[in-house]
């Protein structure tokens, strides 16, 4: 499709006022210190993959609610160095799962720890399926998740998956052979989105990458675009016609530009200028407040895809995200690659 949002120019200097509820911060703060209360690790289980070069494990983990999240755990085998090394924990895209193991190798081949989430109650839309239900119910929604509890942001479906994937940061940093000191979030989407959203809550990352990020400045994408999960809203809101400031607010606490503005760790980000899914100035919008709420400001960078849709950049897009990580998140085991 054509460039359908503003000028590449505009975007770079888009800094819009986003609605953010006065309680933010003490909300999120309750919800992660009630989810903390159970032990993050439930269990670990080694799995036979088929794979000689990685060992993986099956991770349980304590999520919203301490309700347990299934994930996988992989690094390189034994004999690759039994130093601690830096984790990647990543996170899916809408309606996904976390499949199986062998679908995600290229961190681990670069030398780092890597948890992916499942995403409760997702997993039957593409992809190889998930493996978490969500077992709490939500009052009457559009079909998808965007609308389950958006009445009320306690019921809000996205501040159980957002307070997963904090968990999951809590998680890997006790699983064996991980450096807890340098952990990093990433992922595509509603993964990118839920990065974002961890990038905002956990304020010691290494680092953080949002390709092509989704569930960020709602009210502007629900103006712009019909298509993905955007459109589960506009089809609520048209039956349910009194409910438009009712769920602008629920979505305000789980907005990409609110948990941005208090990121500190260092960010990659990417848009793709005809992605109509999460459109080009949503993306622009928690990049370009990335990091203003923090002491000192955190390096970011962002790619731009001028040509694509939101497949953003793709295979090409992970390749510059390694060469990323490389510099600001280095793996120990890079080096015994660099002799090879």
């Amino acid at each position: 499709m054509a460039q359908f949002d503003l000028p590449l120019a505009q975007l770079e200097h888009y800094l819009p006022d986003v609605r953010e509820p006065a309680d933010f911060d003490a909300w999120w703060a309750s919800t992660l210190e009630q989810a903390r209360h159970a032990p993050a690790v439930l269990a670990v289980d080694r799995v036979d993959t088929g794979l000689v070069l990685v060992d993986t494990w099956d991770v349980t983990f304590a999520g919203f609610d301490g309700q347990p999240i299934e994930a996988w755990f992989s690094r390189p085998a034994a004999g690759h160095g039994d130093q601690p090394l830096p984790a990647v924990v990543e996170y899916v895209g809408y309606g996904r799962g976390r499949g199986f193991p062998h679908e995600r190798l290229a961190w681990v081949g670069a030398g780092y720890a890597h948890l992916v989430m499942d995403s409760r109650g997702q997993g039957s839309q593409y992809g190889s399926g998930g493996d978490t239900p969500d077992p709490v119910g939500s009052a009457p929604a559009a079909p998808g998740f965007l609308t389950r509890g958006i009445g009320d942001p306690a019921a809000y479906y996205y501040r159980r998956l957002i307070t997963d994937a904090v968990r999951a940061v809590d998680a890997v940093r006790e699983l064996p052979g991980v450096d807890a000191g340098r952990v990093a979030v990433l992922g595509t989407s509603q993964g990118g989105g839920l990065a974002i959203a961890v990038g905002g809550l956990v304020p010691d990352l290494s680092a953080v990458q949002a390709n092509v990020p989704f569930l960020c400045h709602a009210e502007r994408a629900l103006e712009l675009t019909e298509q993905g999960p955007w459109r589960e809203v506009m089809e609520y809101l048209s039956v349910h016609r009194d409910a438009v400031d009712t769920a602008l607010q629920t979505l305000s606490y789980v907005d990409g530009v609110n948990f941005a503005r208090r990121a500190t760790a260092p960010a990659q980000f990417s848009v793709a200028l005809r992605d109509a899914v999460c459109p080009p100035s949503t993306v622009f919008a928690a990049y370009n407040h990335y990091g203003s709420m923090a002491a000192r400001r955190p390096d970011t960078a962002i790619e731009v895809y001028p040509f694509n849709g939101h497949e953003g950049g793709d295979a090409v897009h992970g390749r510059r995200q390694l060469e990323w990580m490389r510099q600001v998140m280095p793996s120990p085991l890079a080096a015994l690659g660099s002799r090879a």
